[in-house]
């Protein structure tokens, strides 16, 4: 009975042996099992715009298992672990075949190593190699799969996976390398990947191309030889290039995704409205556009959806990344002039006063409001031109006339309506030169104004991220009639040169000094604006918002949509007449204004006395100095340093080319031998 007792007692050992091992693996601390991930930004289809590093500079992206390829975990686990699913994080077998080479070389030929075990090794940053590292591995991976299920594990692989440099985890790599999600890999790919995380700094592939290729190759012969891949489909990945560079994340809507990301949680997921897709077109575009204008100006557009005031694109400008072009600054949201692009809402304000219609008639002749003598843009006049005219092209004195009987301060009001946070020069009283961009405003709130516009009078709040659309009634910007007579005309205005005419109700606007250059426009879908000049608010002599924005909007329209949707048909309560059939008093408007008759000495409307005028004469195309009156009778003879220059003695205008930068005196004497002069500096 002695070898029963001895048996008993082995059974005993064995089985107290076997409780104290399942005590030691049950006492395990786990480590933290959430591994901080990058705060990401997508468009409205989950596409990643823009991605941010987590605390200590690493790139490690939320991946979920069922966003990446099958055939990346067919091949991972016939190359790393072909019993992960059978055993319980340890494979005995394995590690059985590694000490007996290690018994047998005298060093570590094969660890045995699970997927579960790298992952305890990468949750702690263990040391490979080491038989005690090894050790606290097989204990932490015997407790992980006491805790998490078979997907939990692979998905903290793919999470924590080491690929190179500070690239971790499948996506970021995936990113990183071929510029694309994980979801669709070809099997060159997917080997890359497997192979990456044994060696990841000997085996990037920017540094160490070759090595990357023969370890890559090593995986696609393992695949074939546990029928994972076809013998085929290695070959034609052996002859696929590894990559030789690394690809820089997207950096789409940066200026939106910082704003979004800012205090964001560790692996927040942002969502927005936007269109990942048409948001990298407008960024190539507007890139494209600037560096037609000089290396200083900068672009920005905003679209949106103005049924439903969703933003599809955001562009605040031309080169996020440009100090020249002080491309961090976010040019949709910053305050500049207006120049014309308000005139609109004046002229629907009128129209729905009953002061005036579309084809009333209007004089436009050189006039005075009190102290105020606007002009227009080109220093010439029309003569009588209906009201439909004056819009389409611009003209200031209808505009200034019409918000004299409107009121200035009603025209506030309208825009706060809207949404639109306009702001006054050193909180000065709303005058009358803010028809004709006294104020400051930004593109968001012009884009804002303008869907509503489109919307028959109704306002929207424009929006980047997903939430209900307004509710409740909201005071009108405009009624019906007077929002549709608006778009009615814009949709006539002549485009620029090459542009498709009646796609689209636009207008343009550029503001005092050149300093900036507005196009606004919407179709029965979309609204879209864009903005052109320098951040720094320096002027870009002979910029217009015609010929410099407004080819950029019809660009960005045509990259919305190839057919553009028309405008809504009038409301029925709309009086679709000539200026015949219109009664007598809306037949000819009348301004309030005294005519000008030349009555005032020259002046200078631009360049402003002592200004710095930036015409890039340090560059191979220097730019014509531009000089306007705003008064004065012609003829006229112009100077610069008391030297006559050539130029039409009966226009308003007139244009010089400097040779070299420097301190400059322009004057200006008229038919009276009146004289004005500003002192200027050019560079």
């Amino acid at each position: 009975m002695i070898w029963l007792r001895r048996a008993l007692v082995a059974v005993g050992l064995a089985a107290a042996l076997a409780a104290g091992f399942w005590v030691w693996v049950a006492t395990t601390t786990l480590p933290v099992l959430t591994p901080e991930t990058s705060v990401t930004v997508v468009d409205r289809n989950g596409v990643l715009l823009r991605a941010y590093p987590v605390a200590d500079g690493r790139w490690r992206l939320p991946l979920a298992n069922d966003a990446v390829d099958p055939l990346y975990f067919a091949m991972l686990l016939a190359y790393e672990d072909r019993r992960f699913e059978r055993h319980a994080g340890v494979d005995a077998r394995a590690l059985a075949r590694g000490l007996w080479q290690f018994i047998k070389n005298g060093r570590i030929v094969s660890g045995g190593s699970t997927l579960t075990m790298q992952v305890a090794r990468l949750l702690e940053d263990g040391a490979t190699g080491q038989w005690g590292g090894k050790l606290r591995q097989i204990r932490l991976a015997l407790a992980l799969e006491r805790s998490l299920t078979k997907q939990e594990v692979l998905a903290l692989y793919l999470q924590l996976a080491p690929m190179g440099g500070n690239i971790e985890g499948l996506r970021a790599a995936t990113l990183a390398y071929f510029a694309h999600e994980p979801n669709r890999l070809s099997p060159a790919e997917a080997a890359l990947l497997i192979a990456l995380p044994q060696a990841p700094t000997s085996r990037r592939p920017d540094r160490f191309n070759e090595a990357a290729t023969i370890a890559r190759n090593r995986v696609l012969e393992r695949a074939v030889q546990a029928g994972v891949l076809r013998a085929d489909d290695a070959a034609a990945a052996r002859a696929t290039p590894v990559p030789a560079q690394r690809r820089d994340f997207p950096a789409l809507a940066p200026h939106l995704a910082d704003a979004l990301a800012a205090g964001a949680e560790p692996g927040a997921v942002i969502a927005t409205t936007l269109d990942a897709e048409l948001q990298a077109d407008l960024q190539t575009l507007l890139a494209s556009r600037a560096a037609d204008f000089g290396p200083r100006v900068t672009t920005a557009a905003l679209v949106a959806d103005h049924a439903s005031g969703e933003i599809r694109a955001y562009l605040g400008s031309s080169d996020f990344f440009s100090d020249a072009r002080r491309g961090a600054i976010d040019m949709v949201r910053a305050i500049r002039s207006p120049g014309s692009t308000l005139k609109p809402l004046i002229y629907g304000m009128a129209f729905e006063g009953g002061y005036a219609h579309p084809e009333t008639l209007i004089d436009d002749r050189p006039m005075a409001f009190g102290s105020y003598a606007p002009r227009n843009f080109d220093g010439g006049f029309m003569g009588q031109v209906s009201l439909r005219r004056a819009l389409q092209l611009s003209l200031n004195i209808p505009a200034v006339a019409l918000l004299d009987v409107v009121g200035p301060a009603h025209l506030m009001a309208r825009l706060r309506r809207a949404g639109v946070q306009a702001r006054l020069p050193r909180n000065a009283a709303p005058d009358l030169p803010i028809a004709l961009g006294g104020l400051g405003v930004s593109l968001h709130d012009l884009v804002t104004l303008y869907a509503a516009f489109a919307r028959g009078g109704q306002p929207v709040t424009l929006r980047a991220t997903p939430g209900p659309a307004d509710s409740g009634p909201l005071a009108p910007v405009l009624l019906p009639a007077a929002a549709w007579q608006i778009g009615d005309i814009l949709i006539g205005a002549p485009p620029p040169a090459e542009a498709p005419f009646g796609t689209i109700a636009f207008k343009t606007g550029t503001s005092y000094g050149y300093r900036d250059a507005w196009a606004l426009g919407y179709d029965g879908a979309y609204v879209a604006g864009v903005w052109v000049g320098r951040a720094d608010a320096a002027a870009v002599p002979g910029l217009r918002g015609l010929d410099g924005a407004a080819p950029l909007l019809f660009d960005v329209f045509a990259r919305i949509r190839t057919t553009p949707i028309p405008l809504p048909p009038p409301p029925e309560n709309v009086l679709t007449v000539n200026n015949a059939q219109l009664p007598a008093p809306l037949r000819n408007f009348t301004p309030r204004g005294v005519p000008l008759r030349d009555a005032a000495a020259p002046e200078f409307s631009y360049p402003p006395d002592g200004a710095r005028v930036d015409l890039g004469l340090d560059g191979e195309t220097p730019m014509p100095l531009i000089l306007k009156l705003r008064a004065g009778r012609p003829p006229f003879t112009w100077l610069v340093n008391d030297r006559p220059i050539v130029a039409d003695p009966y226009d308003w205008q007139a244009s010089w080319q400097p040779d070299t930068g420097g301190f400059v005196t322009i004057s200006v004497i008229d038919a009276q031998g009146r004289a004005s002069r500003v002192r200027l500096f050019l560079q």
